[in-house]
C-alpha cells in the first residue's frame, strides 16, 4: 500500500496488516456461503422431487441472506474494514442483524426437518434425529433463553469494543474470522425466538417476542451515541489511519457510531412487519379452524347460545 499520498480508495489493494498478514476476500466465508446454498438448494431439490412444495420468497429470503454475508466478507468490503472503523461497523451490523434475520426467515432448520430421511426402526440415528436432539436439547434451551441472548447480544458490544479483547482479536486473521462468527452467531440465537419460523426450545407469544426485541435495540442506539459523542479515538486498532485512506480516525469512529445507531431502527422495522404479518395469518389460521369446526357440528356452540337467550326471555316473560 501506497502511505505517501491521497489515491483512489478503489485502487487499494490487499492489505498487508498486523504481523505481516494479508487480508483480502475471506475463503473462509466463501466456502461457507456456498456450503449453505448448496445444502438449502439440496433440501428444496429433495422435497420438490417427493412431491412437495417449499415457498419461493423463503428461497429468495435465505439467498439473500447468505449473500449478505458474502457481500462484506467476501468483497472489498472486508478489506476496507481492516482499516476503517465506519466500513468494519457496516459489517458488524449487517453479519449481526441483517443477515440472521433474512437467514431466519428462510427457514432453514425446517426445510431441513423436512427434507432429511427419517431413520427407520432399528437403525442408528441419521441427520434428522441428531437435528432433533439438538434442538430439544438442554443447550439449546439455554442459548435461546432471552435471560442468554439478550445480555449477549448487549456484552456483543459493549464487551468488545471497549476492552483490550477487540484489538487481540483484530491483530490475526483467525482472530478476526472467529470475531465474524461470533457476531453472525450472536445474531441468529437472539433473532431466533423472535422470528418463531423455524422450531426451537422457546416459542413465546407475539407481545413477548417484541417486548425481547425492543429489550435489546436501545443499546445499539446508546452503544452508537457513546461512539459519536467520543473526544477522542476509542478503538486501538482505527487510530492512526493510513494517509492513503485520506480519513481522520475521530470522523472515522463517529460515521461508526452513526452506522450502529441507524441498524437498531432497520432490523426492529423488518421484524415487526415480520411478526405482524405471522400474527395476521394465524390469528386467519385459528378463524378458519373455527369455521370448520362449526360447519362440522352444525354450530352446536351458536345454537347453545341462542338456546340460552331464549331461556333468558322465557323467564322474565
Amino acid at each position: 500500500m501506497d502511505h505517501s499520498g491521497h489515491g483512489m480508495m478503489m485502487d487499494l489493494p490487499p492489505f498487508t496488516l498486523g504481523r505481516g498478514l494479508e487480508f483480502s476476500a475471506d475463503p473462509f466465508f466463501l466456502i461457507g456461503s456456498l456450503v449453505g446454498l448448496g445444502l438449502y438448494g439440496w433440501g428444496v431439490v429433495r422435497l420438490r422431487r417427493r412431491g412437495d412444495s417449499w415457498p419461493v420468497h423463503r428461497i429468495a429470503l435465505f439467498t439473500l441472506g447468505v449473500l449478505s454475508v458474502a457481500l462484506v466478507m467476501c468483497t472489498k468490503l472486508n478489506d476496507y474494514g481492516m482499516v476503517m472503523f465506519s466500513v468494519h461497523m457496516v459489517q458488524h451490523m449487517v453479519i449481526s442483524m441483517l443477515s440472521p434475520i433474512l437467514l431466519l426467515l428462510g427457514a432453514p432448520v425446517t426445510l431441513a426437518l423436512r427434507a432429511l430421511p427419517v431413520a427407520g426402526r432399528g437403525n442408528r440415528k441419521g441427520p434428522r434425529e441428531w437435528l432433533l436432539a439438538l434442538l430439544q436439547s438442554r443447550f439449546m434451551r439455554i442459548v435461546t433463553h432471552p435471560a442468554f441472548t439478550i445480555p449477549l447480544f448487549i456484552a456483543s458490544l459493549y464487551g468488545l469494543y471497549f476492552s483490550p479483547l477487540f484489538d487481540f482479536l483484530m491483530g490475526s486473521k483467525t482472530g478476526h474470522i472467529a470475531m465474524m462468527v461470533h457476531f453472525l452467531a450472536v445474531g441468529l440465537v437472539f433473532f431466533w425466538p423472535i422470528m418463531g419460523v423455524d422450531p426451537g426450545p422457546h416459542r413465546p407469544g407475539y407481545v413477548m417476542r417484541m417486548l425481547e426485541l425492543f429489550a435489546g435495540m436501545p443499546f445499539h442506539a446508546f452503544f452508537g451515541i457513546a461512539l459519536m459523542m467520543a473526544t477522542e479515538p476509542m478503538v486501538t486498532t482505527y487510530k492512526n489511519p493510513s494517509s492513503s485512506l485520506a480519513i481522520d480516525a475521530l470522523a472515522d469512529q463517529s460515521a461508526a457510531g452513526g452506522i450502529a445507531w441507524a441498524f437498531s431502527e432497520i432490523p426492529s422495522v423488518l421484524v415487526l412487519i415480520a411478526l405482524v404479518f405471522q400474527w395476521y395469518r394465524s390469528e386467519q389460521r385459528i378463524a378458519r379452524r373455527s369455521d370448520r369446526a362449526a360447519d362440522r357440528d352444525g354450530d352446536k356452540e351458536l345454537q347453545a347460545y341462542n338456546a340460552y337467550l331464549a331461556s333468558l326471555q322465557a323467564r322474565q316473560q
